[in-house]
């Protein structure tokens, strides 16, 4: 009897552990006994297939293979993601608010929900005043020529409460953790050395007054229930030519930013983020030049990128010069009428790809929306920007930029972390961990035919084919 307890005691402990062990095999993602399957979601420039989900699910197996690998590794890993998203411009609240109200709430819930077909964007960016893309140039203190407003006592958000705050106050609604940037195109004129929203600089005597015109912003978005996680000082410092803009050099960002902004948000207890540069890759010298200012520096949270120009490789440059401060990709236009198979090949493997595997935290398409016809824009604006959605009434096209964010964006939620895998000449891909323990792989098929790769994780591996110029996102 005693004896047939002990082996019935020791069934048990060993039952115990078995359990556990599945448990634990289970967290590690490949339990024991049961493959890890692997969803797909798949864009075709083709148009056969625009991020749809796949109907068959993989599985990863032990069987060999000949074909080309990506390996995930999970134990290494790299940033932390912030989301993907678009510039919310004027011109977009706009064409929003102005759907019915039933259309404007389904095409929201389509950009912001995650669930079903919905593309989760989880970023947007918006401009502090008009960029060229509302129908015209305001700043919140525009004033008859020859008067200043020091205090920032005529401080108004008024344009925006037109169209840009009830839009976004839906968004968030929807999901709440939307983070939002705020870019300003330019100062009030009266701040400026040649009195015009285009061009000029900004006049050292209406630093510390422009530093209270940010201040301002933010707290009155916060009153109105919109916090701006972040904001660059200026779009495009080195493009004075747009309308509205502004020309500010490093040095006088620098300054800016040590004398006036950083002590301004400081005492106002503000910890909206403070990003520098805001412009093209070809110039890292410029964000360069101020963070190695120990003043300046200890107020910026880090850098932000275009692609106009230079190499998507430059951001790693400022990242390995100053690891401690984080980088951001903020804009990159598709000009009409936009073509999918080019448009989605290289903003996913430049972008998508690209942006993230050389450390930044977002990557944002310019613009969300705009009409048939590019508008709206200000006089001198961009007049061939194609929004990721085209909006007639309330019909709505989708363009290459809406598929090029929701390759990542659905699955790639905030919190998401970059992981190691290795890439191939045709087989571009960057991977990522979730902040629920799942894993998200984007690949892109450069190659002029369909190629058959595997992705191997923790030994195991998966078989797939994917179309030439095909964009795969595979989530397990």
């Amino acid at each position: 009897m005693k004896l047939c307890l002990k082996k019935k005691a020791v069934r048990n402990l060993l039952l115990l552990a078995s359990l556990f062990i599945g448990i634990g095999s289970q967290q590690q993602g490949l339990c024991q006994g049961r493959a890890k399957q692997v969803e797909v979601w798949l864009t075709n420039p083709d148009r056969s297939a625009l991020f749809e989900k796949q109907p068959t699910t993989l599985s990863f197996g032990t069987a060999s293979t000949r074909n080309p690998t990506i390996d995930v590794d999970d134990a290494k890993t790299f940033q932390t993601i912030d989301g993907f998203g678009y510039t919310l411009t004027g011109g977009s609240a706009m064409l929003i608010n102005r759907m019915d109200a039933n259309a404007r709430a389904a095409l929201l819930r389509e950009l912001f929900a995650i669930d079903g077909n919905n593309i989760g964007v989880s970023y947007l960016r918006v401009s502090i005043g008009a960029s060229d893309l509302d129908d015209h140039v305001f700043s919140y203190d525009d004033l008859p020529q020859g008067q200043t407003d020091l205090d920032m006592a005529k401080f108004s958000l008024a344009p925006d409460r037109a169209d840009l705050i009830p839009v976004l106050k839906q968004i968030l609604i929807l999901n709440p953790a939307v983070k939002i940037l705020g870019s300003p195109w330019s100062p009030p004129t009266w701040m400026k050395t040649n009195n015009s929203s285009k061009g000029g600089s900004l006049k050292p005597e209406f630093y510390d007054a422009y530093a209270r015109y940010f201040v301002k912003y933010i707290q009155g978005m916060k009153a109105e229930g919109i916090r701006i996680d972040a904001i660059t000082i200026q779009n495009e410092p080195l493009h004075p030519g747009n309308n509205p803009s502004l020309l500010m050099l490093p040095a006088e960002q620098a300054t800016f930013i040590k004398t006036s902004l950083g002590p301004a948000f400081k005492s106002a207890g503000i910890d909206t983020k403070i990003l520098l540069y805001d412009h093209n890759a070809d110039r890292p010298d410029y964000p360069l030049t101020i963070l190695n200012d120990k003043e300046a520096r200890k107020y910026v949270d880090g850098s932000a990128f275009h692609l106009y120009a230079g190499p998507i490789t430059a951001l790693t440059q400022v990242h390995n010069a100053h690891p401690d401060k984080n980088i951001y990709f903020t804009e990159q236009w598709i000009g009409a009428p936009g073509n999918l198979r080019g448009d989605l090949a290289w903003h996913v493997k430049t972008l998508i790809i690209g942006a993230t595997r050389n450390w930044s935290r977002t990557v944002l398409e310019w613009n969300l929306a705009a009409d048939p016809k590019q508008e709206p824009h200000t006089v001198g604006g961009c007049d061939k920007c194609l929004g990721a959605i085209t909006i007639d009434g309330n019909a709505v096209t989708r363009n290459p930029a809406y598929y090029n964010v929701a390759v990542a964006s659905k699955f790639v939620r905030p919190g998401s972390v970059r992981i190691a895998s290795n890439t191939t000449e045709t087989l571009p891909n960057v991977a990522f961990k979730t902040p629920t323990g799942g894993h998200v792989l984007i690949v892109l098929n450069t190659s002029q035919l369909p190629q058959t790769f595997s992705i191997r994780y923790r030994n195991k591996l998966v078989s797939i084919t994917l179309k030439d110029g095909a964009v795969g996102t595979y989530v397990w």
